[in-house]
């Protein structure tokens, strides 16, 4: 985008904009990168997520199979599964308002 038709004030915030962007998109990445992980079952079943929403391990204590409860287990996966999304998506809001300063831009997080 060319800068120099526009009077200094709304360059200068055009180049901020800009910066935020850049910064916002980094962020992104690499929290997408990360890992969290969400756990149900006092520990019995633990979910790891990445930034991105993705599924990327699961872990159950052998004890839990030993109860032979299926429906149980698959509720304890899901509640750890949806905590560490939660904490993904929470993980993301704080480091985009420290990129935003708050604002609250629509569509964001």
């Amino acid at each position: 985008m060319n800068m120099k038709g526009m009077p200094g004030g709304m360059a200068q915030l055009m180049k901020q904009a800009n910066q935020m962007q850049l910064k916002m998109k980094k962020t992104q990445e690499e929290i997408g990168k990360q890992e969290f992980e969400g756990t149900s079952g006092g520990g019995a079943v633990k979910v790891k997520v990445n930034g991105d929403h993705k599924v990327i391990a699961v872990t159950i204590n052998p004890d839990v199979f030993k109860a032979g409860d299926a429906e149980m287990l698959q509720d304890m996966i899901v509640s750890a599964t949806n905590e560490g999304i939660k904490i993904a998506k929470e993980t993301m809001a704080k480091e985009m308002e420290k990129i935003t300063g708050g604002l609250g831009i629509p569509g964001l997080f």
